[in-house]
């Protein structure tokens, strides 16, 4: 099985949709994916990826858009003071980094940037969730892996229009890798595209392979 995760386009965050930048970049992204075989799509429930998707789903013919409520885009700060810019993981472990501090360790959520952060709960919450889903799509997590419980070695393709938050907490949890260190190496441009193979042989205990990571070369 391979997993197509792709950001949404450029953004008008305050209405939730694409911008006319973004919708270029949708178009440009949908022509991209349509040789690569893809037979399902999921979105986010945000307007900004359902409409990144959609502008694959219109010219591909695939549909409907399924979607995944959980890999909604992730919050940051503490309760009641969202996006207050002290608790944004990204600039927030660029000035741990400078530091020295250690933003490799698997107990991040006890770091202050992150402890009472909503980021946190989110990105818990989307690990969770990542976990159910392979599962019901066949690839049941066992300690640091997945085992494939499909009965069959078809290599199905599937696409999920997300968002730069919500696709690095899935990442973190499948490559086994520290929310804040991916914060830091990787910065998801808009409509790139990020690729993920699980191995398709039944009963297989294995980690997936990264095919492709952050790719917007369509839009250049």
């Amino acid at each position: 099985m391979r997993i197509i995760i792709i950001r949404h386009g450029d953004p008008d965050y305050e209405k939730d949709c694409l911008t006319e930048l973004g919708h270029k970049q949708a178009a440009l992204a949908a022509k991209r994916l349509m040789d690569e075989g893809i037979e399902t799509i999921y979105s986010s429930c945000m307007g900004r990826a359902k409409q990144t998707a959609q502008a694959f789903s219109d010219l591909s013919g695939i549909g409907p858009v399924k979607i995944l409520d959980f890999m909604k885009e992730i919050r940051f700060g503490r309760e009641g003071f969202i996006y207050e810019e002290q608790g944004n993981p990204w600039t927030g472990v660029d000035r741990l980094a400078a530091e020295g501090v250690n933003i490799y360790d698997t107990a991040w959520p006890e770091l202050p940037l992150f402890k009472d952060n909503t980021a946190t709960i989110d990105v818990q919450n989307i690990q969770k969730q990542t976990d159910i889903w392979l599962s019901e799509l066949g690839y049941k997590r066992e300690g640091l892996y997945y085992r494939n419980t499909r009965k069959d070695e078809e290599n199905h393709t599937i696409a999920l229009f997300c968002h730069g938050g919500s696709s690095t907490a899935m990442l973190s949890r499948i490559l086994n890798i520290p929310f804040p260190y991916l914060c830091a190496a990787f910065h998801f441009q808009h409509t790139a595209i990020t690729i993920l193979r699980f191995d398709v042989t039944p009963g297989k205990l294995s980690t997936p392979i990264l095919e492709l990571l952050n790719d917007n070369r369509h839009t250049k």
